[in-house]
Protein backbone atom coordinates (compact mmCIF):
# COMPACT_ATOMS: atom_id res chain seq x y z
CA UNK A 1 0.00 0.00 0.00
CA UNK A 2 1.38 3.43 -0.97
CA UNK A 3 2.18 5.86 1.82
CA UNK A 4 -0.42 8.62 2.16
CA UNK A 5 0.54 12.02 3.56
CA UNK A 6 -2.58 12.77 5.61
CA UNK A 7 -1.44 16.32 6.39
CA UNK A 8 -0.99 17.06 2.69
CA UNK A 9 -4.37 15.53 1.86
CA UNK A 10 -6.04 17.90 4.34
CA UNK A 11 -3.85 20.90 3.50
CA UNK A 12 -2.46 21.14 7.03
CA UNK A 13 0.88 21.70 8.72
CA UNK A 14 2.13 18.92 10.99
CA UNK A 15 1.69 21.28 13.94
CA UNK A 16 -2.04 21.75 13.26
CA UNK A 17 -4.30 21.84 16.31
CA UNK A 18 -7.32 19.60 16.83
CA UNK A 19 -9.62 22.51 16.00
CA UNK A 20 -7.73 23.24 12.77
CA UNK A 21 -8.00 19.56 11.78
CA UNK A 22 -11.74 19.57 12.40
CA UNK A 23 -12.21 22.83 10.51
CA UNK A 24 -10.22 21.55 7.52
CA UNK A 25 -12.25 18.35 7.46
CA UNK A 26 -15.56 20.23 7.47
CA UNK A 27 -14.39 22.31 4.52
CA UNK A 28 -13.12 19.35 2.48
CA UNK A 29 -16.06 17.10 3.31
CA UNK A 30 -18.41 19.78 2.03
CA UNK A 31 -16.27 20.24 -1.08
CA UNK A 32 -16.08 16.56 -2.03
CA UNK A 33 -19.33 15.14 -0.70
CA UNK A 34 -20.69 12.97 -3.57
CA UNK A 35 -24.21 14.38 -3.26
CA UNK A 36 -23.19 17.98 -3.86
CA UNK A 37 -19.72 18.01 -5.41
CA UNK A 38 -19.05 18.39 -9.10
CA UNK A 39 -15.33 17.76 -8.65
CA UNK A 40 -13.67 14.95 -10.63
CA UNK A 41 -13.26 11.81 -8.51
CA UNK A 42 -15.23 13.46 -5.72
CA UNK A 43 -16.22 10.19 -4.02
CA UNK A 44 -12.62 8.92 -4.02
CA UNK A 45 -11.34 12.18 -2.58
CA UNK A 46 -14.16 12.21 -0.02
CA UNK A 47 -13.07 8.77 1.19
CA UNK A 48 -9.42 9.82 1.26
CA UNK A 49 -10.22 12.89 3.36
CA UNK A 50 -12.31 10.72 5.71
CA UNK A 51 -9.42 8.30 6.13
CA UNK A 52 -7.00 11.13 6.92
CA UNK A 53 -9.40 12.67 9.43
CA UNK A 54 -9.95 9.35 11.24
CA UNK A 55 -6.20 9.21 11.97
CA UNK A 56 -5.41 12.86 12.68
CA UNK A 57 -8.38 13.45 15.01
CA UNK A 58 -7.27 10.56 17.24
CA UNK A 59 -4.29 11.59 19.45
CA UNK A 60 -2.99 8.00 19.72
CA UNK A 61 -3.15 7.25 15.99
CA UNK A 62 -1.78 10.68 15.13
CA UNK A 63 1.20 10.21 17.48
CA UNK A 64 2.03 6.86 15.88
CA UNK A 65 1.63 8.32 12.39
CA UNK A 66 3.90 11.28 13.25
CA UNK A 67 6.55 9.02 14.76
CA UNK A 68 6.65 6.11 12.31
CA UNK A 69 5.40 7.62 9.05
CA UNK A 70 4.50 4.99 6.46
CA UNK A 71 5.15 2.21 9.02
CA UNK A 72 2.77 3.55 11.69
CA UNK A 73 0.24 0.73 11.23
CA UNK A 74 2.85 -2.03 11.31
CA UNK A 75 4.43 -0.49 14.42
CA UNK A 76 1.09 -0.73 16.22
CA UNK A 77 0.73 -4.33 15.06
CA UNK A 78 4.21 -5.21 16.30
CA UNK A 79 3.60 -3.59 19.68
CA UNK A 80 0.40 -5.56 20.02
CA UNK A 81 2.25 -8.76 19.14
CA UNK A 82 4.66 -8.15 22.02
CA UNK A 83 1.90 -6.93 24.35
CA UNK A 84 -1.28 -8.90 23.56
CA UNK A 85 -3.16 -7.28 26.44
CA UNK A 86 -2.25 -3.74 25.40
CA UNK A 87 -4.51 -1.02 24.07
CA UNK A 88 -6.64 -1.96 21.08
CA UNK A 89 -6.17 1.58 19.79
CA UNK A 90 -2.84 0.46 18.37
CA UNK A 91 -4.79 -0.78 15.35
CA UNK A 92 -6.72 1.37 12.96
CA UNK A 93 -10.26 0.05 12.71
CA UNK A 94 -13.77 1.41 12.26
CA UNK A 95 -16.55 0.04 14.42
CA UNK A 96 -20.23 0.89 14.81
CA UNK A 97 -19.45 3.80 17.11
CA UNK A 98 -17.12 5.31 14.55
CA UNK A 99 -19.82 5.10 11.85
CA UNK A 100 -22.42 6.74 14.05
CA UNK A 101 -20.14 9.65 14.84
CA UNK A 102 -19.12 9.94 11.21
CA UNK A 103 -22.78 10.15 10.06
CA UNK A 104 -23.65 12.70 12.75
CA UNK A 105 -20.72 14.81 11.66
CA UNK A 106 -21.80 14.74 8.01
CA UNK A 107 -25.36 15.65 9.00
CA UNK A 108 -24.08 18.64 10.97
CA UNK A 109 -22.34 19.88 7.82
CA UNK A 110 -25.11 19.37 5.25
CA UNK A 111 -28.21 19.68 7.40
CA UNK A 112 -31.01 17.27 8.25
CA UNK A 113 -32.55 17.43 4.78
CA UNK A 114 -29.97 14.93 3.60
CA UNK A 115 -30.43 12.60 6.55
CA UNK A 116 -33.68 10.99 5.44
CA UNK A 117 -33.46 11.61 1.71
CA UNK A 118 -30.11 9.89 1.33
CA UNK A 119 -29.90 7.76 4.47
CA UNK A 120 -30.00 4.45 2.62
CA UNK A 121 -27.58 5.65 -0.04
CA UNK A 122 -25.13 6.99 2.56
CA UNK A 123 -25.24 3.79 4.56
CA UNK A 124 -24.52 1.65 1.54
CA UNK A 125 -21.71 3.89 0.38
CA UNK A 126 -20.12 4.25 3.81
CA UNK A 127 -20.39 0.55 4.58
CA UNK A 128 -18.74 -0.24 1.28
CA UNK A 129 -15.77 1.91 2.29
CA UNK A 130 -15.42 1.14 5.97
CA UNK A 131 -15.94 -2.61 5.53
CA UNK A 132 -12.84 -2.81 3.41
CA UNK A 133 -10.14 -4.96 4.98
CA UNK A 134 -7.08 -3.45 6.58
CA UNK A 135 -3.60 -4.17 5.25
CA UNK A 136 -0.95 -5.40 7.68
CA UNK A 137 2.75 -4.57 7.49
CA UNK A 138 5.35 -6.81 9.12
CA UNK A 139 9.11 -7.38 9.00
CA UNK A 140 10.98 -10.67 8.60
CA UNK A 141 14.74 -11.15 9.00
CA UNK A 142 16.41 -13.85 6.91
CA UNK A 143 20.00 -14.95 6.27
CA UNK A 144 21.97 -14.10 3.16
CA UNK A 145 21.96 -17.82 2.33
CA UNK A 146 18.13 -17.83 2.46
CA UNK A 147 18.07 -15.10 -0.14
CA UNK A 148 20.55 -16.95 -2.35
CA UNK A 149 18.83 -20.34 -2.31
CA UNK A 150 15.22 -19.35 -1.54
CA UNK A 151 13.49 -20.64 1.57
CA UNK A 152 10.20 -21.10 3.38
CA UNK A 153 9.73 -19.36 6.73
CA UNK A 154 6.93 -19.33 9.29
CA UNK A 155 5.82 -15.91 10.51
CA UNK A 156 3.85 -15.63 13.77
CA UNK A 157 1.33 -12.78 13.68
CA UNK A 158 -1.20 -11.56 16.21
CA UNK A 159 -3.83 -9.62 14.29
CA UNK A 160 -7.20 -8.01 15.07
CA UNK A 161 -10.48 -8.96 13.45
CA UNK A 162 -13.83 -7.17 13.63
CA UNK A 163 -17.08 -9.14 13.55
CA UNK A 164 -20.53 -8.16 12.25
CA UNK A 165 -21.40 -6.47 15.56
CA UNK A 166 -18.26 -4.31 15.49
CA UNK A 167 -16.54 -6.26 18.27
CA UNK A 168 -12.79 -6.59 17.95
CA UNK A 169 -10.95 -9.85 18.63
CA UNK A 170 -7.34 -10.88 18.37
CA UNK A 171 -5.98 -14.07 16.94
CA UNK A 172 -2.51 -15.56 16.58
CA UNK A 173 -1.73 -16.96 13.16
CA UNK A 174 1.21 -18.92 11.81
CA UNK A 175 1.74 -17.91 8.17
CA UNK A 176 4.11 -19.70 5.83
CA UNK A 177 6.12 -17.28 3.72
CA UNK A 178 7.92 -18.41 0.59
CA UNK A 179 11.18 -16.50 0.19
CA UNK A 180 12.05 -16.19 -3.53
CA UNK A 181 15.62 -16.61 -4.73
CA UNK A 182 17.53 -13.36 -4.99
CA UNK A 183 15.21 -11.21 -2.88
CA UNK A 184 16.94 -7.96 -1.95
CA UNK A 185 17.25 -6.29 1.43
CA UNK A 186 14.11 -4.25 2.35
CA UNK A 187 12.15 -5.69 -0.57
CA UNK A 188 8.48 -6.47 0.15
CA UNK A 189 6.48 -9.65 -0.30
CA UNK A 190 2.70 -9.27 -0.65
CA UNK A 191 0.37 -12.02 0.56
CA UNK A 192 -3.07 -11.21 -0.81
CA UNK A 193 -6.01 -11.68 1.55
CA UNK A 194 -3.85 -12.27 4.65
CA UNK A 195 -4.68 -8.93 6.26
CA UNK A 196 -7.52 -7.93 8.60
CA UNK A 197 -11.16 -8.65 7.80
CA UNK A 198 -13.71 -6.04 8.96
CA UNK A 199 -17.47 -6.64 9.31
CA UNK A 200 -17.29 -9.78 7.21
CA UNK A 201 -15.94 -7.93 4.17
CA UNK A 202 -12.97 -8.86 2.05
CA UNK A 203 -9.71 -9.06 4.03
CA UNK A 204 -6.78 -6.76 3.39
CA UNK A 205 -3.31 -7.87 2.36
CA UNK A 206 -0.16 -8.70 4.30
CA UNK A 207 3.00 -6.84 3.29
CA UNK A 208 6.23 -8.37 4.60
CA UNK A 209 9.41 -6.30 4.44
CA UNK A 210 12.45 -8.57 4.17
CA UNK A 211 15.60 -7.70 6.09
CA UNK A 212 18.81 -9.63 5.40
CA UNK A 213 20.93 -10.20 8.49
CA UNK A 214 24.63 -9.22 8.46
CA UNK A 215 26.98 -12.03 7.36
CA UNK A 216 30.27 -12.95 9.11
CA UNK A 217 32.40 -12.23 6.02
CA UNK A 218 30.18 -11.42 3.03
CA UNK A 219 28.87 -7.88 2.53
CA UNK A 220 25.76 -7.37 0.39
CA UNK A 221 25.41 -4.34 -1.88
CA UNK A 222 22.28 -4.49 -4.01
CA UNK A 223 22.71 -7.92 -5.67
CA UNK A 224 26.50 -7.96 -5.50
CA UNK A 225 28.52 -9.82 -2.85
CA UNK A 226 31.74 -8.28 -1.52
CA UNK A 227 34.45 -10.32 0.23
CA UNK A 228 37.66 -9.05 1.83
CA UNK A 229 40.17 -11.85 1.33
CA UNK A 230 43.50 -12.03 3.22
CA UNK A 231 46.54 -13.35 1.29
CA UNK A 232 50.14 -13.99 2.33
CA UNK A 233 53.06 -11.88 1.06
CA UNK A 234 54.48 -14.66 -1.15
CA UNK A 235 51.01 -15.37 -2.59
CA UNK A 236 50.76 -11.73 -3.54
CA UNK A 237 54.30 -11.68 -4.98
CA UNK A 238 54.36 -15.00 -6.81
CA UNK A 239 50.69 -15.34 -7.66
CA UNK A 240 48.94 -18.69 -7.66
CA UNK A 241 45.59 -20.33 -7.20
CA UNK A 242 43.67 -20.03 -3.94
CA UNK A 243 40.22 -21.14 -2.79
CA UNK A 244 37.54 -18.51 -2.33
CA UNK A 245 34.18 -19.00 -0.54
CA UNK A 246 31.00 -17.98 -2.41
CA UNK A 247 27.34 -18.38 -1.55
CA UNK A 248 27.23 -21.24 -4.06
CA UNK A 249 30.27 -23.05 -2.65
CA UNK A 250 34.06 -22.86 -2.80
CA UNK A 251 35.72 -21.90 -6.11
CA UNK A 252 39.33 -21.67 -7.27
CA UNK A 253 40.65 -18.20 -8.07
CA UNK A 254 43.96 -17.51 -9.83
CA UNK A 255 45.83 -14.56 -8.36
CA UNK A 256 48.21 -12.78 -10.76
CA UNK A 257 51.82 -12.29 -9.73
CA UNK A 258 52.71 -9.06 -7.94
CA UNK A 259 49.17 -8.55 -6.64
CA UNK A 260 48.96 -5.39 -4.54
CA UNK A 261 46.88 -4.82 -1.42
CA UNK A 262 43.51 -3.34 -2.38
CA UNK A 263 43.37 -5.07 -5.78
CA UNK A 264 39.85 -6.27 -6.62
CA UNK A 265 38.78 -9.19 -8.79
CA UNK A 266 35.27 -10.02 -10.01
CA UNK A 267 33.56 -13.40 -10.07
CA UNK A 268 30.79 -12.88 -12.61
CA UNK A 269 27.34 -14.17 -11.68
CA UNK A 270 28.38 -15.26 -8.18
CA UNK A 271 26.14 -12.74 -6.40
CA UNK A 272 22.41 -13.03 -5.71
CA UNK A 273 20.32 -14.72 -8.43
CA UNK A 274 18.33 -12.51 -10.76
CA UNK A 275 18.03 -11.27 -14.32
CA UNK A 276 20.84 -10.41 -14.44
CA UNK A 277 22.47 -12.10 -11.46
CA UNK A 278 24.79 -10.14 -9.19
CA UNK A 279 28.56 -10.58 -9.08
CA UNK A 280 31.02 -11.33 -6.31
CA UNK A 281 33.91 -8.93 -5.79
CA UNK A 282 37.05 -10.10 -3.99
CA UNK A 283 39.22 -7.42 -2.35
CA UNK A 284 42.73 -8.59 -1.43
CA UNK A 285 44.37 -7.73 1.86
CA UNK A 286 48.03 -8.72 2.35
CA UNK A 287 48.72 -10.01 5.85
CA UNK A 288 52.01 -10.99 7.45
CA UNK A 289 52.17 -14.37 9.19
CA UNK A 290 53.65 -14.60 12.69
CA UNK A 291 57.40 -15.35 12.48
CA UNK A 292 57.27 -18.07 15.09
CA UNK A 293 60.39 -19.93 13.93
CA UNK A 294 63.97 -18.90 13.33
CA UNK A 295 64.15 -20.17 9.75
CA UNK A 296 61.27 -17.97 8.58
CA UNK A 297 62.77 -14.99 10.38
CA UNK A 298 66.06 -15.46 8.55
CA UNK A 299 64.25 -15.65 5.23
CA UNK A 300 62.69 -12.25 5.89
CA UNK A 301 66.14 -10.86 6.76
CA UNK A 302 67.50 -12.25 3.50
CA UNK A 303 64.65 -10.67 1.55
CA UNK A 304 65.34 -7.34 3.24
CA UNK A 305 69.02 -7.48 2.27
CA UNK A 306 68.20 -8.25 -1.36
CA UNK A 307 65.37 -5.73 -1.77
CA UNK A 308 66.09 -2.40 -3.50
CA UNK A 309 62.49 -1.20 -3.77
CA UNK A 310 61.40 1.71 -1.57
CA UNK A 311 57.58 1.84 -1.19
CA UNK A 312 57.85 5.28 0.46
CA UNK A 313 59.89 6.89 -2.30
CA UNK A 314 56.98 9.09 -3.41
CA UNK A 315 56.72 10.37 0.14
CA UNK A 316 60.28 11.73 -0.02
CA UNK A 317 61.48 9.21 2.54
CA UNK A 318 64.75 7.36 1.83
CA UNK A 319 65.20 3.66 2.48
CA UNK A 320 67.71 2.82 5.22
CA UNK A 321 70.34 0.27 4.28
Amino acid sequence: MDYKDYYKIMGLDRSASAEEIKKAYRKLARKYHPDVSKEANAEEKFKEVGEAYEVLKDPTKRAQYDQYGEYWKSQGQQEQAYNPHGSQQQYQHFDGGDMSGFQDFINSIFGQRYQQQHQSQHKSRASSYFDQGQDIHAKLTISLEDSFTGAEKTLQLQTPSVDQQGNQHHQTRAIKVKIPQGIADQQQIRLKGQGVKIHGGSPGDLYIEIHIAPHPYFHLQNKDIHLKCPILPWEAMLGGTIQIPTLGGTVNLKIPANTQAGKQMRLKGRGLPGSPAGDQFVLFDIVNPPTSNEAMHKLYEQMASLNEYNPRDKLGVHQHG
